[in-house]
């Protein structure tokens, strides 16, 4: 009876050990670490925050910042709370967080096997108050532009639509702001100026303008995730209408210049 009622107790175990194995084996990730935004302009606040799984006693949690390049750019050390979380904050810039491109956090608690990472991107430091400037596509002009929350790729004008089409890299929401030349795109009608339309991604936006006599600066909010701005005007350049009209009235009196001197060289003269 004995016998019979220690087997059936140790086959409760074993049933009872195999219900709760799954529980042990689950995976605990031994520290984690995030940011409370993906990208951060110079002067912003970036907030750090993580938790581990265990506390240890006596052990620091070490948070280091590299740049792009690999230098460490910013350090701190931090203990666990009570729930055992932790964080800490850095200002976005300084003398070695200058250069634009993503960031890497590495957080290291006791031991290398205590150990997690995140990134985060930033925008750089204005160098000395001058503007970004970025050449059209296939031109000779440049763009003066601010931009926050993406990068501004590239520049095209498109001849056929009258447009300027911008390529950008939108990590967040953002805005752009953009001065155009006149001389490079415009919208007329007649003398008098007239609205731009501004798609973003293929869909009309509302915008803010200023203008001078030269240029139009334009203030185009976009969201996150977008990848192209196209500014629409009454002509763009190069005009290559324009050039191919002035270049085929330059081949039409060079050939009536031709003919009209070949024809006096065949002439009889007396």
């Amino acid at each position: 009876m004995n016998t019979r009622l220690s087997v059936f107790s140790l086959f409760a175990i074993m049933v009872a050990g195999i219900g709760i194995a799954p529980a042990f084996g689950q995976i605990v990730e031994p520290i984690v670490v995030t940011t409370d935004k993906a990208s951060y302009m110079e002067g912003d606040t970036i907030m750090v925050t993580g938790k581990v799984s265990e506390s240890l006693f006596g052990y620091a949690i070490s948070i280091e910042v590299f740049a792009p390049n690999g230098n460490k750019v910013a350090v701190d050390q931090v203990m666990p709370g009570a729930d055992k979380s932790f964080g800490t904050q850095f200002t976005a810039g300084g003398n070695l967080m200058k250069f634009a491109g993503d960031y890497t956090i590495k957080v290291l608690y006791a031991t290398e096997s205590r150990t997690a990472e995140t990134t985060f991107y930033f925008d750089g430091i204005s160098d000395s108050g001058k503007p970004n400037l970025l050449q059209v596509v296939g031109t000779d002009f440049w763009i003066n532009f601010e931009i926050t929350g993406g990068k501004l790729l590239s520049i095209t004008p498109d001849v056929d639509a009258n447009s300027l089409i911008i390529a950008i890299d939108a990590f967040d929401d953002g805005q752009l702001t953009i001065t155009l030349p006149r001389e490079l795109i415009d919208a007329k009608i007649g003398n008098d100026d007239d609205a731009f339309f501004v798609l973003v991604d293929g869909e009309e936006v509302d915008f803010d303008e200023t203008s001078t006599s030269t240029d139009r600066t334009l203030v185009i909010s976009f969201p996150a995730g977008a990848e192209e701005i196209e500014i629409i005007g009454t002509h763009v350049v190069p005009e290559f209408g324009a050039i191919a009209a002035l270049i085929l009235a330059v081949a039409i009196i060079s050939i009536i210049a031709v003919s009209a001197k070949s024809r006096l060289s065949i002439m009889p003269r007396y």
